[in-house]
């Protein structure tokens, strides 16, 4: 399976609400998760604490999507554009939008890196 592929697969369980799903299947165990703002986040199962939050802050998901896919299959490294629709815990919408750049190592994303608006 390309990396394509495997992006597209993840996206397909996000589309699914199978989110901790895909993070079990597609994540190295070292994964560093950068956001938009600098924070880095070393380590699968500080990630996943921080999957799980971000999980428990969502009030009710309306609608999500994917623009685009691309990928560098010789380099190991993917890109989504996708957005999200959200109701947070408190009542506050917000239509999301990011890219995600994964560097993928043993088949599996050893970094992803955020961008997007960051409020304030």
């Amino acid at each position: 399976m390309s990396y394509s592929d495997k992006a597209r697969d993840i996206q397909d369980l996000l589309s699914k609400g199978q989110l901790l799903d895909a993070f079990e299947q597609y994540y190295h165990e070292d994964v560093v998760m950068i956001e938009a703002n600098g924070e880095r986040r070393e380590g699968k199962d500080v990630n996943r604490e921080a999957e799980k939050k971000f999980l428990a802050s969502v009030q009710e998901w309306h609608n999500a999507g994917v623009v685009a896919i691309t990928s560098n299959e010789e380099e190991g490294f993917t890109m989504v554009e996708s957005w999200m629709d959200v109701t947070f815990q408190g009542g506050t919408r917000m239509k999301a939008e990011q890219i995600a750049r994964q560097k993928w190592q043993d088949d599996q994303i050893i970094e992803e890196r955020f961008y997007y608006n960051v409020p304030g």
